[in-house]
């Protein structure tokens, strides 16, 4: 092999091992397979948001009444606002304690509500009638005493509040008579009327009370008529068992003094008011409903709440009204929450003068459920306490 024919093999070679260095440093190298992974798990549905609970109100006055109506639809606002958006509410104002009574509340039920409140006595029996028909309805009716399996009963001891208003009244009178003007005579008023005699006799014993019926639970007119009369007939301090404000008006008119009912009324006759015994159905209202959601909720029982469990409260008593007057209603105000005070201890008697609760007795449930008398000190007769 000649000189030239090695050079160009040497050539040829060098060439071939730099192309291929080339090759191997311009060259791609093999991609990474990816790990394999398991199939990505199907995503859950979220869960349907649950309907909000229908509750539903039937009123017997109109909502601005400014008692008891008004109490009450007060305690349905508070329900909206500590459930938000767990409950809707509604309300029917002015229904009649009458057949159209079992109208709205057919009405109420056919709607979808699944709570439903009636609020007045003359409720009990069309709630009681439709109790059976819809049994997934929950009913609750105001002050009767009668119940289902899924109707139950609640009341406020309005008395207690009665009470301390006659404690106030037995001080502040001047003529020592008091008035007061009551709507229907069922045990719950009478028993309001005696309790705040009680009280005011417990400060002032020679304390006498005239009534004067207006058979409706709210009637602005009758009860300023009712009012006049009493004042015109001696009465210097009025209470009400009616729903309307239209006693304490009468008495700021007139020049007297009166008491707010079911709602503080200072507004409606500020120089006349000395104090408003007022109810907070609120409390009930938001437990009933909670239990409700909760699916907790029973029927066939009666609840009574009162100062205890803070239902029941002297609102907004009168700056003229004496420091001790007001550390007497304080104190039993204190009482009664503890436990400790009983209104109707005896002896109490009758106003014809026979004993009904015997020295040191205390008057159970069953016993406040059926007064169906006056007590001493109260002028004239029960209407119909003579029935039996």
């Amino acid at each position: 092999m000649t000189d030239f024919q090695k050079r160009t093999l040497l050539k040829v070679a060098a060439m071939s091992a730099i192309a291929a260095a080339a090759l191997v440093g311009c060259g791609k190298k093999e991609e990474a397979k990816p790990a394999a992974t398991a199939p990505a798990a199907p995503v859950a549905a979220a869960p349907a948001k649950a309907e909000p609970l229908k509750v539903a109100f039937a009123y017997v006055g109109p909502v601005g009444d400014g008692g008891w109506t008004f109490a009450h639809d007060n305690a349905r606002k508070a329900v909206e606002k500590e459930f938000g958006d767990k409950v809707v509410t509604s309300f029917v104002e002015k229904v009649p304690e009458s057949a159209d009574a079992e109208r709205v509340f057919r009405d109420l039920a056919g709607q979808g509500n699944k709570l439903i409140f009636g609020t007045t006595f003359g409720y009990m029996e069309p709630m009681l009638k439709l109790a059976p028909e819809f049994k997934d309805v929950k009913f609750e009716h105001a002050t009767g005493y009668k119940q289902a399996d899924n109707m139950r009963t609640y009341d406020s001891r309005t008395y207690e509040g009665a009470y301390m208003a006659g404690v106030i009244a037995g001080k502040m009178t001047k003529t020592n008579t008091l008035g007061v003007v009551g709507s229907i005579p069922i045990p719950e008023v009478i028993r309001n009327i005696n309790s705040f005699t009680l009280g005011a006799q417990s400060i002032n014993p020679k304390i006498k009370t005239k009534v004067v019926w207006v058979n409706e639970w709210f009637n602005p007119g009758k009860e300023t008529e009712a009012a006049t009369t009493l004042i015109n007939g001696g009465a210097d301090v009025l209470m009400q068992n009616t729903d309307s404000s239209a006693v304490l008006q009468t008495a700021e008119k007139m020049g007297k003094r009166a008491f707010g009912w079911d709602s503080d009324m200072t507004a409606y006759g500020p120089k006349a008011h000395l104090g408003s015994a007022v109810i907070n159905w609120a409390p009930y209202y938001i437990k009933a409903t909670g239990e409700a959601l909760a699916g907790t909720w029973k029927g066939g029982s009666a609840a009574w709440w009162g100062v205890k469990e803070g239902a029941i409260d002297m609102v907004s008593v009168a700056a003229d009204v004496p420091a001790e007057t007001k550390a007497k209603v304080d104190e039993v105000k204190a009482g009664l929450k503890a436990g400790t005070f009983a209104i109707w201890k005896g002896p109490i008697m009758g106003n014809d003068g026979k004993e009904v609760l015997a020295k040191d007795a205390v008057a159970d449930d069953k016993f406040m459920g059926g007064i169906n008398f006056y007590v001493k000190g109260v002028e004239g007769k029960v209407p119909g306490g003579d029935k039996k």
